[in-house]
């Protein structure tokens, strides 16, 4: 099998968010629509400049993407619409990436929103996938806190990690979180209260799970000649990996596509896991995130408890991690939860971050991880962004 043909000159530019809220009575197309609006008046772009529209949404149904040119006043030339959850945000910027660097688009607006009313999480999991329709929700154990716990109780039984280990990441991540204005989730967290929190599902606790709420990313994707002429500072696409239903013969999942797919994406970057300023990990669940650190090479597999306990995790720690905050502490706003990782990396690497500034960032990788049925996630990504 041969390796991906090399980025060249793919930039990565106008990080936007449309601030988070817990509940709100608007559409998925607000959200959509603002974050595009907000997006091209921070780049000073008319949207006739934009030829290219990649959308993920979990509440825009029955309308897909190609609805939402007619409801903008889109005229474009390539169009997608990515229905892959947590990785989502990755995929947009791969499909993206190839689009204009064949010139099938010049300017790719990637974006993602939700909405959340009171009900809304309810729907969303007892439809969620066919897996959980006829197999899962009808029996007590419909929604993504369920699987989380049956991977989690999996882990810690194969790799004695600890809820302790667990608690690093979400206390640190609180603590990033605290400078991060979009974040709904910023009162100190102390590693005692992670620990004494309610339950949700055994093993997990409230501070385990993500918050789900309404709001909105997005980015461009152009080549660098272009954000150049247009004045935008811009991250550079250095390498980048997908992988779908990886290991499907593992009985339950304790590695993600990104175990294939970690040596790839490093040789294509020239550079190794040491040489990573920031890491966005793609966080919807602590268990996720340890997983993800020892599929991209950070340790050997079952080894992120040792990880976890030797770094600091906080922006200015030895292993930045998540620097808004992450979904933990920012919140999940539905499919855009897979875009925030993107968002705050540009931020980072263009030393435009909202909230602290990791010193001197360089390069960052950024993954997602989406469509968890009962016992596995199906789609994992990661990308290297490298300052310009």
């Amino acid at each position: 099998m041969t390796g991906p043909r090399a980025y060249q000159d793919v930039a990565v530019a106008a990080p936007t968010s449309v601030r988070y809220e817990r509940f709100s009575t608007k559409s998925g197309h607000y959200f959509c629509g603002t974050v595009l609006r907000q997006m091209l008046a921070s780049a000073n772009l008319d949207k006739a400049a934009v030829d290219g529209l990649c959308v993920s949404s979990f509440s825009l149904a029955p309308d897909t993407a190609v609805a939402l040119t007619e409801h903008f006043g889109l005229a474009t030339r390539w169009v997608d619409h990515l229905p892959f959850g947590g990785a989502s945000g990755l995929i947009a910027l791969h499909r993206a990436a190839r689009a204009v660097e064949a010139r099938d688009a010049d300017i790719v607006a990637c974006i993602a929103g939700d909405t959340n009313d009171p009900d809304a999480f309810r729907r969303s999991t007892a439809s969620f996938s066919r897996f959980g329709r006829d197999a899962v929700y009808p029996y007590g154990s419909g929604g993504t806190n369920v699987t989380a716990a049956f991977l989690t109780d999996q882990y810690m039984q194969l790799y004695g990690a600890t809820r302790e280990d667990f608690g690093r990441i979400c206390v640190a991540q609180r603590q990033n979180a605290a400078a991060y204005p979009n974040a709904l989730l910023r009162k100190p967290l102390a590693l005692e209260d992670y620990l004494a929190a309610r339950p949700v599902a055994d093993p997990l606790r409230l501070f385990d799970c993500v918050m789900p709420c309404s709001g909105a990313e997005g980015f461009l994707v152009m080549r660098g000649e272009t954000a150049q002429a247009h004045g935008l500072e811009f991250a550079s696409l250095v390498s980048l990996i997908e992988r779908h239903n990886a290991f499907f013969a593992d009985e339950v999942q304790t590695r993600s596509g990104l175990a294939d797919g970690q040596a790839t994406l490093f040789s294509a970057a020239g550079i190794g896991p040491d040489d990573i300023g920031v890491l966005e990990i793609y966080d919807d669940y602590p268990v996720i995130v340890a997983m993800q650190l020892e599929d991209l090479g950070f340790c050997q597999k079952g080894e992120a408890k040792a990880l976890l306990r030797a770094h600091d995790f906080r922006v200015d720690g030895s292993l930045p991690l998540n620097t808004c905050g992450g979904q933990l502490s920012a919140g999940q706003a539905g499919a855009a939860g897979g875009f925030l990782g993107i968002v705050e990396a540009v931020r980072q690497l263009t030393g435009r971050a909202l909230g602290d500034q990791v010193e001197d960032a360089r390069t960052a990788l950024v993954t997602g991880f989406g469509m968890l049925n009962f016992d596995r996630g199906l789609s994992s990504a990661a990308a290297i962004l490298a300052a310009s």
